[in-house]
């Protein structure tokens, strides 16, 4: 949109179906041009890029965080500044202070009071900058610790105070029998005993690891209660429903309500023999469920390929630690 030059972005068919009015009613109203080409309300879209204006806009709290973040990180170059005021709960909040506290590492002055973010117009400045590893990616190795009888992992780069909310997954995993340990390169992450019966969560600010921690309880016998799974609804694929589906395969039965809460009881059902995990298009669906290996024999992920959304040595890295990662025909 700020661009010079007439730009066309499409994706995936299910990329076509996630919708993205918000964001482009947003970004026009702020001076952008931008027009749909299949769908109204979805991708693809048709922009021409130009200097846009700025000002104020109201958004709901509960879209998103990727279109609040994307609004942000343009807003310096907007002539005006911008002010965003959200209205009602404001879901994923670490996700929009990791983005603002990026933008203040590169010159940007923001101020976030209450409900009202206010971006000022200037220009980011080029700084040297360390770039922590990703603690959602990390997520899937507490999980592998969770699901082994033993286990001491050392993963790099990563801190224990850190501007990533999903950082709170090694909180999180104490509960369930993963002891983290920060050192100044890193955390080793050590097998113990879990401490927890029953899993309860309101992942609202970190829905980007539910799918790890449900599938970690489930092959654990853990029952869990998780709520603030709003947004997703709207992810790669509708995670809810696609967790219920496949860890049925696994001989599980989760339960859902209100669009926002996933649980599991303890109830069981027969599993597949030799289970196939589809992955929906969603790098998170085959990163979740490739560590139950450890506990499942012969399970198969479908369309493996997905993970190079975010962690495309994934497989690689599981090879080097030893699982056994073969091309299957599915």
């Amino acid at each position: 949109s700020r661009c010079p030059g007439d730009w066309v972005i499409t994706g995936t068919e299910r990329m076509k179906q996630r919708p993205i009015h918000l964001l482009v009613d947003a970004l026009n109203s702020l001076g952008a041009k931008i027009e749909y080409i299949e769908k109204k309300g979805f991708p693809t879209l048709r922009i021409k890029g130009q200097a846009l204006k700025g000002g104020e806009i109201y958004l709901a709290g509960n879209v998103s965080s990727q279109f609040i973040s994307a609004l942000l990180m343009v807003a310096p170059s907007m002539t005006n500044g911008l002010t965003i005021h959200l209205e009602g709960e404001v879901i994923s909040q670490p996700y929009i202070r990791m983005t603002l506290k990026i933008m203040s590492d590169f010159g940007v002055k923001a101020n976030w009071d209450g409900s009202t973010i206010k971006i000022y117009p200037e220009l980011y400045k080029g700084v040297p900058f360390l770039v922590e590893s990703d603690w959602s990616a990390a997520s899937y190795w507490y999980e592998m610790a969770a699901l082994s009888d033993k286990a001491e992992i050392e993963l790099l780069g990563l801190f224990e105070h850190s501007a990533q909310g999903d950082s709170k997954v090694a909180d999180l995993f104490l509960d369930l029998g993963v002891a983290s340990e920060f050192t100044d390169k890193g955390v080793i992450l050590r097998k113990t005993a879990p401490r927890t019966k029953k899993m309860f969560h309101n992942f609202v600010n970190e829905p980007d690891l539910a799918q790890t921690f449900a599938v970690t309880c489930c092959i654990l016998g853990i029952p869990f209660l998780f709520t603030g799974l709003q947004s997703l609804k709207i992810k790669e694929t509708d995670r809810i429903e696609a967790l219920k589906a496949e860890m049925k395969k696994l001989g599980y039965v989760l339960a859902d309500r209100d669009n926002s809460i996933l649980e599991w009881d303890g109830e069981r059902c027969d599993p597949e023999t030799d289970p196939v995990i589809k992955t929906y298009e969603d790098h998170r669906m085959a990163m979740a469920f490739a560590p139950a290996a450890i506990r499942v024999p012969n399970i198969q992920i479908a369309e493996p390929q997905v993970v190079s959304k975010s962690y495309p040595n994934y497989w690689k890295d599981l090879s080097q630690v030893g699982f056994a990662v073969q091309e299957a025909t599915v």
